[in-house]
């Protein structure tokens, strides 16, 4: 077990994981940590972010953050930290200029960028939704000893039910998926270690699920923590010190969710003018208060008003930030270093912070819209779950030939041992759904087929629709055709219906009612009308002009 302190030459290595036999180091203008940005930026997962959801619903006519705009404001408040540490670390210990140290903020930037990129649809609700599955859900009987003799050990099973979007990332980034290069991404050492956050196995995972790698990328953790000299906490389960940067880029985190939650609140309408401004100012002296007031003066737009206090809130808690790194750097380089900077600034700043995540419990992530999500995005994952684990554990039933052929190539969906299927099925999920991707859309319409049974009378009938309904909801919400393709299967195919070969014309109004209207029928506008109850989590579906 190592009990020295960590150095800042061994931290920081250009070499690239996978690629290990090609290093070099290149006299290029643009540096190795450079390419990881640059990695990330082009590639597919990054950009599926768009279309996950931050905190709000994916935006209608109010542009509200998603996960991708997150990330790449994450990655300009994570490089602004990074320099600002190089460049103090530099003027205590002149004798690092050639190392990679004046690299910190590009290291960081890159980091920043792949922080979320592990996350599944609906965010921390979505990992909720995973590990109940197993833990508690129709996954629970994974636990035991299968059909063909096949078991999950108990390490596989931590990382079941204590599903992580960090470990999921780390994954993401340096797994070899089927047809692909070895390494992942083959990102440099620094990059990969600087996102793990809880750099310990899930059999260490406390009781908020947190943890850095699942069992099948721990070697790949090991091999990258002992490269750069991460204090070795526990051999057996594995566990690590975290390494430096990863307090930058977690403190980069704290602080864009923070205020962009709260900016975005504000464009909603869920926080007032004056709230927002009382939450923003109360981080500033009287002093700064006052010259803020005198730019309002000048600055009379009131969201500009807005984003100017957000800015000045963002560039103050950089400094705070950067100051405890420099202070606590000696403990931080020791791994004895206890909490995230956020928890470390002074007293002002801080009871400004607290109280900005107290009104963001209370009136942000507990709002309507939030929770609908949240309640959305447990069913569908559950129900995806439920029906690709079904196909990989028995792959002889009717349907599951269907699903396991619509899974892409590089996804291992066939693997020989179940914890390698079950971890495609996750990869599958976790990285191709989203709120609004196709991939989805066509899963949902497969789930669909299985209830369309259920819907062939809705005309004649009230009937129940259970989640498929709400599948659609959620994932066409901010389109203009919420349920169109279910409006014309039941205007137009069911069973009963007098003009199977009508043309319908499908509309929606500002209430969001999905309007049919028919040529040559007696009834000219017909409303198929969705009432959503949460409680119950289905939707009911009626015949007729029916609103609220």
């Amino acid at each position: 077990m190592h009990t020295f302190a960590m150095n800042w030459n061994q931290l920081i290595s250009a070499k690239r994981f996978g690629m290990e036999e090609f290093h070099e180091v290149r006299q290029e203008n643009r540096s190795e940590f450079q390419r990881d940005y640059d990695r990330l930026i082009f590639s597919a997962p990054f950009r599926r972010l768009q279309n996950k959801t931050q905190v709000f619903p994916l935006p209608g006519s109010v542009f509200v953050h998603n996960r991708l705009t997150h990330s790449l404001e994450v990655s300009c408040v994570g490089r602004s930290l990074g320099n600002d540490v190089a460049k103090a670390i530099l003027q205590r210990q002149p004798e690092l200029q050639e190392s990679f140290l004046p690299e910190i903020g590009s290291i960081v930037s890159a980091a920043c960028l792949a922080h979320d990129l592990g996350n599944p649809p609906f965010g921390h609700s979505g990992e909720r939704a995973i590990s109940t599955f197993f833990s508690e859900g129709k996954g629970l009987r994974l636990k035991e000893i299968q059909p063909d003799g096949e078991q999950l050990s108990t390490m596989e099973w931590e990382d079941l039910t204590h599903f992580e979007g960090n470990a999921n990332a780390f994954r993401l980034l340096t797994h070899q998926f089927e047809g692909r290069r070895k390494g992942g991404f083959a990102m440099t050492y620094t990059t990969l270690a600087s996102i793990v956050k809880y750099p310990f196995s899930s059999s260490l995972a406390d009781t908020k699920s947190k943890f850095g790698f699942f069992v099948s990328e721990e070697e790949s953790f090991h091999k990258i923590a002992t490269e750069l000299g991460l204090t070795l906490l526990n051999e057996h389960p594995l566990k690590y010190a975290r390494h430096p940067l990863v307090y930058l880029v977690e403190a980069a985190d704290d602080i864009c969710y923070q205020m962009m939650d709260i900016e975005d609140a504000h464009k909603l309408k869920i926080l007032t003018t004056e709230e927002t401004k009382e939450l923003l100012m109360a981080y500033f002296s009287e002093e700064r208060r006052e010259r803020i007031r005198q730019t309002f003066l000048i600055v009379s737009d009131t969201n500009e008003q807005i984003a100017y206090l957000r800015s000045s809130v963002i560039g103050l808690l950089i400094r705070e930030c950067t100051r405890v790194f420099l202070e606590h750097e000696a403990e931080i380089l020791s791994g004895t270093f206890e909490g995230a900077l956020i928890k470390h600034i002074s007293e002002r700043p801080a009871n400004a912070y607290k109280h900005c995540a107290e009104v963001s419990l209370k009136k942000i992530y507990r709002s309507r819209d939030v929770l609908d999500i949240e309640l959305a995005g447990f069913r569908v994952i559950s129900t995806l779950l439920e029906l690709m684990i079904d196909a990989v554990t028995s792959p002889g039933k009717a349907y599951s030939e269907l699903l396991i052929n619509r899974v892409s190539s590089q996804y291992n969906i066939k693997a020989p041992a179940l914890y390698e299927r079950i971890q495609a099925v996750l990869d599958y999920i976790s990285a191709t759904v989203c709120l609004r991707c196709n991939d989805f859309r066509s899963e949902c319409f497969i789930i669909i087929t299985r209830h369309f049974h259920r819907i062939r009378m809705a005309f004649y009938k009230r009937l129940d629709v259970s989640h498929p309904l709400i599948l659609q909801y959620f994932i066409y919400r901010n389109q203009d055709s919420g349920f169109f393709h279910i409006a014309k299967f039941i205007v137009d195919g069911g069973s009963e219906h007098p003009h199977r070969r009508a043309q319908a014309h499908i509309s929606i109004n500002q209430r969001r009612d999905v309007i049919s209207q028919f040529a040559n029928l007696t009834i000219q506008n017909l409303i198929i009308f969705f009432k959503r109850i949460l409680a119950e989590q289905r939707f009911q579906f009626f015949f007729g002009s029916f609103r609220f």
